[in-house]
């Protein structure tokens, strides 16, 4: 099994092409997708690059090869709301989802719903993810020139989170705010996205253990939450372990094209391009 969340395809700062040398690579039983995939928020008439077309068809190979894919809604793809529940084929949508592997309960869900900033005022909260993906996308090209000069890349946003007792605090309320719920569902595990911090973290208490998971994100850090040989472990993306990777395979970008504009096409359908301006 595979949880991945906040992939934000259709921004600047998706690593879209590093998750598809990840998803490539792997076969799993079960992906679940915790949110924020798509980034409606974002979302752009002339920037879906090929690489995040080519992860969606990823995706949907899997599931027609056997993955059980569970797409669960998160705050900037809120729109796959409107078809829970549904599924195609191999792929469910889902607000929120339980599973019980090897007697233990799971509750996956992405975590928007603790973040109050949403709740109280959502035009704030998407010019915030504007201001974000801006962000992202400045650190991005100043990672480009550390790297040509040998110099190791660097975080803004994680430097911000680190450094101001707010988003301390916020990170720490969530993460509380997430156990307490998993308590009140009596679930031996409960699974989020949301805050980009990836996480494996045992909570024991007299009367109630449990253990809390953040996937982490495809914008900073690149994790994928694993379960293999019934252990979790958070896999952060090396580019050393796909670097004999065929260079020849090139994406072509024609029909890329054709399939952007059917997506496009079916996103604005849903009002989604009208809700994030």
């Amino acid at each position: 099994m595979a949880v991945i969340s906040d992939v934000h395809l259709g921004t600047f700062g998706c690593h879209a092409q590093e998750l598809l040398n990840y998803l490539r690579s792997i076969q799993p039983e079960i992906l679940i997708i915790n949110g924020d995939f798509i980034d409606g928020w974002q979302f752009r008439r002339n920037y879906f690059p090929a690489q995040h077309i080519q992860v969606i068809y990823e995706i949907m190979r899997k599931a027609m090869e056997g993955t059980r894919v569970y797409y669960l809604a998160g705050n900037h793809d809120e729109f796959i709301r409107k078809f829970i529940p549904f599924f195609s084929g191999n792929i469910y949508f889902r607000d929120q989802l339980e599973l019980e592997l090897n007697g233990k309960k799971y509750l996956f869900f992405h975590g928007d719903v603790f973040d109050f900033s949403i709740q109280l005022s959502p035009l704030l909260a998407k010019l915030g993810g504007f201001g974000y993906d801006h962000l992202i996308r400045f650190n991005t090209m100043i990672n480009k020139l550390r790297t040509r000069f040998g110099m190791a890349r660097i975080s803004f946003a994680h430097n911000v989170k680190c450094k101001i007792k707010k988003a301390i605090k916020f990170i720490q309320s969530f993460e509380e705010e997430a156990i307490a719920f998993a308590k009140s569902r009596k679930v031996d595990y409960v699974v989020c996205g949301h805050i980009h911090i990836p996480c494996i973290r045992e909570v024991v208490e007299e009367s109630y253990q449990l253990t809390y998971m953040n996937s982490g994100d495809w914008i900073e850090n690149l994790t994928v939450l694993e379960y293999q040989d019934l252990n979790w472990s958070l896999y952060t993306y090396d580019e050393t372990d796909f670097e004999f990777l065929n260079k020849k395979i090139v994406i072509k970008e024609k029909p890329a094209k054709a399939f952007h504009e059917v997506l496009q096409e079916q996103l604005l359908d849903l009002n989604i391009y009208e809700k994030a301006h």
